[in-house]
């Protein structure tokens, strides 16, 4: 969502404060990226809440790329991935200075409105008076009083100066502050704002109108157009005016509606005006189809010619693609050629077909030879590793090493002292004019000669025989003048244009010092070649001469002394290749002899172990097969017994079941019966028979309880031997099995004792099964 603000000024404040042009303030989506942070500098940037802030924030953010490449020296032209050229990293600089404030600018106008409302409502609070700033209009201020003219017949003309109305009061300025010393009265300042130009506006502004009562303006016929909508005017919007002026003027000569008797020269008037509108519309909608069939025909005619440049790229593209194959396929040829010819040549060489051993001595005397130019089809690649001499410096390969070594170079280095150059002395100590001043005269005549020359007016041409038509220039506007309000500025004025004068006369010098330097050796190099006598050149010559001749002596000098090391290099590399082949020769045999002895006693080693390996795993395997066999077996006699056990545990339970639930019935009917007899028994005794009947029931209860223990106690003894020896003779088994195991462990490792079962831990084993049953 975008916001257009409008700052205008008030009627009654002087236009001091601020230029005289209206200021409009564009949204924050449509601030161009380089201009990203106009929100915290620009002062007639506004935005309308504070989330419209927080979103201007935002984009400026994610505008603002923070990351930075740092080249890589020792990969700087590198194109491989592995191989980067440049390394990129977090910045973590921040372009806005500590000093600007980031908070949103609509507080402060808030709290000035919050304190208006408190002034409007409580007659005893003071609104504290606002004190405007030196608008410093002859200061750095004075660019916003100058105002480009529109003037649609003149392009080339000066800026129009738009001078400060006057005032009937005196503008007096707020006191200086006492944290700055005061400026000077006098000083010339010229800025240039780096925060919004004229260029870069909006939409211009369009301001409010008031009508007033009984008035209706012409100019509010327009006020449906706007920027870029109907304004600025064109020939299209002149011609409706036209007709709505027309218009305006036709429904003034029609009759009222009132008038009954000239109602139908008003019906005959406006039937006419229709016919008229119908007909202009019918021509706006040929005029309309001419265009659109135009604009039609130039779409089609570009697209034809898009379509025909793409049948034009792929033809292209398409030969391309065959031309590089018939390329391709041309060096394939070229190479099994070269290649061809190379085995041929090789052949030739030894057409018998002898075994040659290699020559050492020739290889390393050539220097054509393998040894110092091995070829890359061979699979040897010189530069393979040419990465290994390349320096390695963190000061040079680092940004934070260049960083370092900045910091520990001296300020002359990072920061270079310019000198005024001395103005050189032309003449000597007798007051003799110098032969380079001397020359430096002549050059400067040279070039002024060249210069008329080349600069020479021609001459004026004859005046006509017969009367020509003279046109008569069209008087420009009056060309503003400045008024100097004291003789003073007049000065100042002056003095800034002689010091201006100066300081261009001083860069025109520089410029042709420069050149001087520049072209000194060309100068020096004229002088010596063309400025020379006739008793020099012949000296010159001379001495030419007498330096030929020294070098071919030299030449020839050094050609015997290269022939003379030749011969004897030969001869010291024939004897020292005779020794080096012998040495060489048994080198090898005796590397290959010491080589054989070392496989072989490598092969028997080899063999040993694997024979170790096989008879220990043989071992293993069997000792492993027993005791699958061991536990299969037991395993089984766990399953038997646990499926007997299972089926009798069902049928105990299921009998139990069954006595249980038939007990139940014959209790009930027992009780039933029982329960007739003692109720019909109840109705007659006497106190004695309760008392034999309470005798009889505790008898009758108390002694079976404890014959029924005594007899549970007698059965569970005598099932107690039964039980200790089916455990001896379980356990019995199971501690011998388990010995055999151990012992035949013991035959193929040491054993370990902490894991083998004691006797104390089988016995109390035995009696907690025996307490468990």
């Amino acid at each position: 969502m975008s916001h257009v603000v409008t700052i205008e000024e008030p009627q009654a404040k002087p236009d001091v404060s601020q230029p005289r042009c209206g200021v409009k303030s564009g949204a924050w989506g449509h601030v161009s990226s380089s201009r990203m942070y106009d929100f915290l500098y620009d002062p007639l940037f506004i935005l309308s809440s504070e989330k419209d802030h927080k979103q201007a924030d935002v984009q400026a953010t994610m505008i603002r790329s923070k990351l930075r490449k740092v080249p890589r020296f020792r990969a700087m032209f590198s194109n491989l991935i592995h191989y980067p050229r440049y390394s990129v990293y977090w910045s973590k600089a921040d372009p806005v200075p500590a000093f600007v404030r980031r908070e949103w600018k609509g507080q402060e106008e808030k709290h000035r409105e919050a304190l208006q409302q408190l002034a409007t409502t409580d007659t005893s609070f003071q609104m504290p008076k606002e004190v405007y700033e030196d608008p410093e209009v002859t200061g750095r201020n004075r660019y916003k009083y100058f105002e480009r003219p529109f003037l649609p017949f003149l392009e080339q003309m000066p800026l129009n100066v738009v001078f400060e109305t006057t005032k009937i009061e005196a503008y007096t300025f707020p006191p200086a502050s006492p944290d700055y010393p005061p400026s000077p009265s006098k000083c010339t300042v010229g800025t240039q704002t780096a925060y919004r130009d004229a260029e870069v506006q909006t939409d211009p502004y369009s301001p409010e109108y008031v009508v007033c009562q009984d008035s209706i303006p012409e100019l509010l016929t327009l006020a449906t157009l706007t920027w870029g909508r109907g304004l600025p005017a064109g020939q299209a919007e002149v011609e409706m005016i036209e007709r709505a002026r027309e218009k305006r003027a036709w429904e003034a000569t029609l009759p009222p509606l009132s008038d009954t008797a000239q109602f139908e020269k008003r019906r005959r008037m406006m039937n006419v005006m229709e016919r008229k509108e119908w007909a202009f519309r019918e021509q706006e909608i040929e005029k309309l189809q001419e265009i659109r069939l135009e604009v039609l025909k130039q779409l089609l005619k570009k697209r034809d010619e898009n379509q025909n440049e793409v049948n034009t790229k792929h033809l292209n593209a398409q030969w391309s693609k065959l031309q590089e194959a018939k390329e391709a396929k041309l060096a394939q040829i070229q190479r099994a050629h070269v290649s061809a010819i190379r085995k041929l040549m090789g052949k030739g060489k030894n057409i018998e077909g002898k075994l040659e051993r290699r020559n050492i001595i020739k290889d390393y005397s050539d220097y054509a030879s393998q040894v110092y130019g091995p070829l890359s089809r061979l699979g040897r690649f010189p530069d393979n590793n040419s990465e290994d001499f390349v320096v390695k410096n963190l000061y040079l390969n680092t940004y934070e090493g260049l960083v370092e070594l900045e910091s520990c170079l001296p300020d002359f280095v990072t920061q270079p002292r310019i000198r005024p150059p001395k103005p050189k002395v032309t003449t000597t100590k007798a007051g003799f004019l110098k032969r380079v001043a001397r020359m430096d005269h002549e050059l400067a005549e040279v070039h002024k000669v060249l210069l008329e020359k080349k600069n020479k007016v021609l001459e004026p041409k004859k005046p006509p025989r017969f009367l020509q038509r003279k046109l008569i220039p069209q008087p420009r506007l009056p060309t503003p003048t400045l008024e100097m309000g004291s003789n003073e500025e007049e000065d100042i004025e002056m003095a800034v244009i002689y010091l201006q004068k100066l300081l261009r006369g001083r860069v025109v010098q520089n410029m042709m010092f420069e050149g001087k330097e520049k072209r000194l050796e060309l100068i020096q190099e004229l002088r010596t070649s063309h400025a020379l006598q006739e008793d020099d050149r012949l000296v010159k010559k001379a001495e030419k001469q007498v330096t030929l001749a020294l070098q071919r002596q030299r030449n020839l000098h050094e050609h015997k002394v290269s022939l003379v090391e030749n011969h004897l290099a030969g001869l010291e590399g024939r004897v020292l290749a005779d020794m080096f082949d012998f040495l060489s020769k048994e080198l090898v045999r005796l590397q290959e002899e010491r080589r054989i002895h070392a496989f072989a006693m490598l092969a028997e080693r080899q063999r040993r172990m694997r024979e170790a390996e096989e008879s220990g795993r043989r071992q293993v395997e069997q000792r492993r097969l027993r005791e699958e066999d061991q536990i299969f077996k037991e395993v089984l006699k766990v399953h038997q017994s646990t499926v007997t056990s299972y089926l009798e545990d069902i049928i105990l339970n299921t009998e139990e079941n069954t006595a249980e639930e038939q007990a139940r019935a014959e209790i009930e009917k027992v009780a039933k019966e029982i329960n007739d007899i003692a109720y019909e028994m109840e109705s007659r005794r006497t106190q004695l028979q309760s008392e034999e009947i309470v005798a009889e029931l505790v008898y009758s209860f108390l002694i079976p309880e404890v014959q029924k223990n005594f007899v549970k106690e007698k059965v569970r003894n005598a099932q107690r031997k039964h039980v200790l020896a089916a455990h001896q003779v379980i356990h019995r088994q199971t501690e011998a099995m388990l010995r055999q195991n151990f012992a035949e462990q013991k035959q193929d490792e040491v054993p370990d004792t902490d894991n083998l079962p004691e006797e104390g831990q089988f016995r109390e084993e035995e009696t907690q099964n025996e307490e468990n049953s």
